[in-house]
């Protein structure tokens, strides 16, 4: 599929989007009217995650000859609009949960924000990244926490520093949901299982470590089998939708990055 194809298949989306939550009273009725209009601003960051471009300066070589504005120009809306991508993202979240699958499963994963040998020098996000530990070692940047369906569909997210909590963030991530949730060893914690099991409503699972003496029943065991899904999301937004990045020079920059990320890819 070529460019404008892709782009105007995600325009048709946003547009539906644009429409259906009334979006239309967040352009400007006085002054001088936007180069790029709202619709157009989060179609070109959706593109820009879609087609993997990592910079937004290879966005604007692939659409300049079309634009009617400055490279700068397109930067600063991108960066002014994510709010509004995620306004819509939160409506395709509260869509999913109530068609989820019984099963569903939390997880995070890493989210650097620049090399570690650069972390000592970087300061766009030095207010909310810290140092995290992933299974690929240590890292700087944050932590996307998220908990997706056994279909696949992302139910609902949060960011932290890396170093933020997995249980703390279970609870708030799925506090109005139910089902059977599944778990690894990093949500295994006695409290966590009581204080979020409501009976015939919600269950949790978390994997025993390697450590205990508990063990897993067959059912069990099939049920950690599934986690495989919520890694596969986490594997696609990182190489297919360009979740994780260093270019920005905003908080805005990356926050929308991110934002833009996750709503192209539940727009697949």
């Amino acid at each position: 599929m070529n460019t404008i194809a892709v782009y105007n298949e995600l325009k048709q989306k946003v547009t539906f989007f644009y429409n259906k939550l009334k979006l239309i009273k967040y352009e400007k009725t006085k002054g001088r009217k936007l180069s790029i209009g709202i619709v157009d601003t989060i179609t070109l960051a959706l593109y820009k995650q879609a087609s993997t471009r990592q910079t937004k300066k290879s966005l604007w070589n692939d659409f300049k000859n079309q634009l009617r504005c400055s490279y700068k120009t397109l930067v600063v809306n991108i960066n002014r609009f994510f709010l509004l991508a995620l306004v819509i993202l939160l409506q395709i979240l509260r869509s999913n949960r109530k068609a989820a699958h019984l099963i569903k499963h939390t997880d995070s994963t890493d989210i650097p924000v620049c090399l570690n040998k650069n972390a000592g020098y970087h300061k766009t996000m030095s207010a909310l990244a810290s140092w995290g530990h992933s299974g690929k070692g240590l890292y700087y940047g944050l932590k996307l926490h998220l908990t997706s369906d056994l279909l696949r569909k992302i139910l609902s997210f949060s960011f932290t520093s890396g170093g933020g909590s997995e249980r703390k963030q279970f609870l708030k991530l799925n506090k109005d949901l139910e089902g059977v949730f599944v778990a690894d060893a990093g949500y295994t914690s006695k409290e966590l299982e009581e204080a979020f099991y409501i009976e015939n409503k919600r269950i949790l699972f978390a994997k025993p470590r390697k450590n205990m003496k508990k063990m897993m029943t067959e059912f069990q065991q099939k049920l950690y089998d599934t986690r495989m899904t919520i890694e596969l999301n986490f594997r696609n937004l990182k190489m297919l939708y360009g979740l994780i990045t260093s270019f920005p020079r905003s908080i805005d920059g990356y926050i929308g990055n991110y934002i833009y990320s996750i709503l192209a890819y539940v727009l697949r």
